[in-house]
């Protein structure tokens, strides 16, 4: 029998099965871009290798969903009044604007991410607009009787989506600002006592002044979130439906929340039945490194290699910065791979070459690499605890703060600044983690961590998502707290009535014994008498 006979006896088997347990389904898609979409692209291509239909809502201006790099899943894609060009430019500006903004103190910064996060939503309303507004998708949409929708919580729309089409929807997601979605919209206590909240740059373990600051930061993005955010989509979402409705009443509908991180990185909090922490699914062993790449790496002896990537947002930096990089590798024993995409720096060694793309989860693998040097978005994170590389972190926007603030807390990481370090300072950082086992012993505790689980973290995503359609959603993991209201939820109608039965009852109590007190009081003055 032939390979390809073989290949397409496995595919019938696989979909004879999926038929059998009906779990074979359509998925609807909202997906965002970049790393979120790398991240939602390993989840359906595994469900399209169970043998579901996978289709992707793409804007005809999308930067990383191309069509003819994915042969299995489909996408619908709707026109916007923007170029590709456009988009790349406004995430552009957007990782400038917020990497700038990190440098100001923090009565600075706060401004700076309303201005952010200002401008992101009116990217994310837009789209939306261009999507439930354009009546033949629509109607293509719902002639198409989907099992389930999945979405990125933080690019609004998908809970639009969902409802419009009456399914049930799942979160993929690694956090909405503050948690604030979350916590108002699912139900899940996060206590700011030490529970970090997301962009506030802290650990689990917080002093007291670092609980004032998470604690003003959770209140900061609350009130941000409900005065700028809230109204405007309370009203864009009750517009569309055609009856009053608020955007909060959406997202608690949701069925699930696949989280995108994991013990390993986060700290211990309180989570709800819905709620499923997968982050690394997209993680796998290292395979053979180009034949090219893999002579330089063999070439370092017994010293190993450096990993040096910033992300797929970061491809090239100002000259100065280059050369004070370049400047610190050159000094290093080690090899190094560096992605980038610029003018080659002045000060660049003999011992670095530059790519402008590396198989960054192959060369972590690899039993030559000594350290990473990373920007700490969640998936390069994963990828070196997955395969147990020491990191130092240069932290530039969004969670990466975060990431590396956790990394750092756990003893797998030093971190940079970004804007103010030198060639020394990196020199230090990675000799520190290069030499000091504690960061190797670290790390590779992380990883035993994340290699411990009943499920990987991709079988445990997919399941889910199969769980939900399955049973058309998943009412029965749905916590009551979603149909309280906010003083039912923390119980002050309850504390109130209690408190005033005990208040009825003293008062009772006390109008009791003093009449019985002035009865006595008459008796004895009538015997006295």
């Amino acid at each position: 029998m032939s390979l390809k006979q073989v290949s397409v006896l496995l595919l019938l088997l696989q979909l004879s099965c999926c038929f059998r347990s009906g779990s074979c389904g359509k998925v609807l898609v909202w997906p965002m871009e970049y790393s979120h979409w790398m991240n939602l692209n390993v989840i359906l291509d595994e469900l399209v290798r169970r043998g579901h239909e996978v289709i992707v809502l793409r804007n005809s201006a999308s930067i990383f969903l191309d069509p003819s790099k994915h042969t299995g899943i489909k996408f619908e894609t709707f026109p916007i009044d923007a170029t590709k060009e456009d988009m790349e430019m406004f995430y552009m500006q957007f990782v400038n604007m917020w990497t700038n903004a990190l440098q100001d103190s923090y009565w600075e910064y706060l401004p700076a991410l309303q201005k952010i996060f200002s401008e992101y939503s009116d990217s994310c309303e837009g789209l939306c607009k261009a999507a439930v507004l354009n009546k033949k998708l629509m109607e293509k949409l719902q002639e198409s009787k989907f099992d389930v929708l999945i979405s990125d919580a933080v690019g609004p729309c998908g809970e639009l989506l969902a409802e419009l089409l009456k399914i049930p929807f799942v979160y993929s997601l690694r956090f909405t600002h503050g948690y604030t979605m979350e916590k108002y919209s699912g139900g899940l206590s996060l206590p700011p006592s030490y529970v970090p909240i997301i962009l506030s740059d802290l650990s689990g373990q917080m002093t007291f002044m670092e609980r004032v600051k998470n604690m003003l930061f959770m209140l900061y993005f609350d009130l941000w979130f409900q005065i700028f955010n809230e109204k405007r989509w309370d009203q864009f979402c009750s517009e569309v439906l055609g009856r009053p409705v608020t955007f909060y009443e959406l997202v608690a509908k949701a069925d699930m929340w696949l989280i995108r991180s994991y013990w390993d990185l986060e700290f211990p909090r309180p989570t709800l039945p819905n709620v499923h922490f997968v982050g690394g699914l997209h993680c796998k062993p290292a395979k053979p490194l180009p034949k090219d790449m893999e002579d330089f790496v063999q070439s370092s002896g017994e010293e190993g290699v450096v990993v040096f990537s910033l992300g797929s947002m970061v491809s090239n930096m100002t000259e100065e910065r280059a050369n004070v990089i370049a400047s610190a590798l050159a000094q290093l024993p080690q090899k190094v791979l560096w992605r980038f995409d610029g003018k080659k720096p002045e000060t660049l060694g003999p011992n670095t070459q530059v790519y402008k793309w590396i198989p960054q989860n192959d060369l972590l693998g690899h039993p030559k690499t000594r350290a990473f040097v990373t920007h700490g978005g969640t998936n390069g994170i994963y990828e070196a605890i997955h395969h147990g590389v020491p990191m130092v972190g240069l932290p530039l926007f969004a969670e990466q703060h975060d990431n590396i603030a956790h990394m750092t807390a756990k003893g797998a990481a030093v971190r940079l600044n970004w804007k103010t370090m030198s060639s020394a300072d990196l020199l230090n950082a990675l000799r520190a983690v290069i030499h000091d086992p504690s960061y190797k012993e670290n790390v590779l505790t992380l990883s035993r961590i994340h290699h411990d689980q009943p499920l990987k973290p991709l079988d445990r995503a997919v399941f889910w998502i199969e769980h939900v359609m399955r049973h058309k959603g998943a009412k029965h993991l749905r916590v009551a707290a979603h149909d309280l209201t906010w003083y039912q939820y923390h119980s002050l109608d309850v504390i109130g009535f209690l408190l005033a039965c005990v208040a009825i009852t003293t008062y009772l109590v006390i109008k009791i014994c003093l009449s019985v007190y002035q009865k006595l009081v008459k008796t004895e003055k009538k015997k006295s008498d």
